[in-house]
């Protein structure tokens, strides 16, 4: 076991790195000048070329990256070139909202999309399972931002006038101390996330209700209720612990969209912005924020799928 999680450690390592290469390649690959595009067209010769300088762009590529990652290594995130204000201390309340907006679709759609699945599975090829197989399917097949605007236009307009269509927030004001501006972008990833996960739960949970140890423990006479979530449910459960890692994962860079669409202030938001101002530093370190997010919740998924199956718990023995 020990090994194994070591290799995935090691290749999730080298996934950040590539990761990094690319994103610092993209970014120098925009088109513009950084120094012009932050001054604007009406800046002057002597004024751009003084932010280039302060900007370390006159360096050489591999000079300019390796300073860059060893910021990065170190925890000094340099400068946004637009505000002048350390990154650190930019994306902190964002990161932060962010993470209370993961955080809150997280606990509302992975017990939601276990329940659905293991409801859907115990009523297999009813007229329930073909609704909710239905619904399902074509919430997956919806964009995120269409979920979005049809959940603003429901609930924040003239239909149920009831939620803020923007999550606008005082500056300094953090998003659990305004719970009303979370539910509509909490809900949309929420709608977004789960026909995936309980799709994935209903089809495994089918497989495992048909295996013969639960047919053994129908017929001790365990109760149903037991039969399921001591003997069904873990079982099933093995094959969706991947599928919500990457659910989770596709939130961190989901969330980009969703804050884009209710204006919330998150790190989605301020991606959005340091793109159109080619504010390099924070372009980098959002990316690789979502990265390593990405890479995390891939190898605890892999640590978690290693612990409930002994075949791969004892490899190595």
């Amino acid at each position: 076991m020990g090994k194994l999680v070591l290799r995935r450690l090691g290749l999730g390592l080298l996934t950040l790195w590539l990761v990094s290469l690319v994103v610092f390649a993209a970014v120098l690959a925009l088109p513009g000048d950084a120094a012009t595009a932050i001054l604007g067209k009406e800046a002057t010769p002597d004024r751009v070329a003084a932010l280039r300088d302060q900007l370390h762009l006159n360096d050489s590529v591999i000079s300019q990256y390796f300073q860059w990652l060893g910021g990065l290594l170190t925890g000094d995130l340099g400068t946004s070139a637009a505000t002048q204000e350390p990154v650190s201390d930019l994306l902190s309340a964002r990161v932060g909202n962010s993470v209370f907006l993961v955080l809150v679709a997280s606990l509302v759609a992975l017990p939601l999309s276990l329940l659905i699945g293991v409801w859907t599975a115990m009523r297999r090829d009813r007229v329930a399972d073909h609704v909710t197989s239905t619904a399902t399917l074509v919430l997956a097949a919806l964009p995120e931002f269409v979920i979005g605007i049809a959940l603003i236009l429901l609930f924040a307009t003239s239909v149920f006038h009831v939620l803020p269509a923007v999550s606008l927030l005082p500056p300094g004001t953090h998003a659990w101390e305004d719970p009303d501006v979370v539910v509509l972008p909490a809900a949309t990833l929420v709608l977004a996330v789960t026909p995936y996960i309980s799709r994935i739960m209903r089809g495994s949970m089918v497989e495992v209700l048909e295996s013969e140890y639960v047919t053994m423990a129908r017929l001790k006479g365990l109760p149903e209720r037991t039969v399921i979530w001591r003997h069904a449910v873990p079982n099933a459960i093995v094959p969706a612990i991947q599928v919500t890692a990457l659910q989770l994962a596709w939130m961190a860079g989901g969330v980009v969209v969703v804050e884009f669409v209710f204006q919330y202030p998150g790190i989605g938001a301020a991606l959005v912005d340091a793109v159109a101002l080619r504010d390099m530093p924070v372009v980098q370190t959002v990316t690789m924020l979502a990265a390593g997010i990405y890479v995390g919740l891939n190898l605890l998924a892999d640590i978690a799928t290693i612990l409930v199956t002994p075949k791969l718990r004892t490899a190595g023995r």
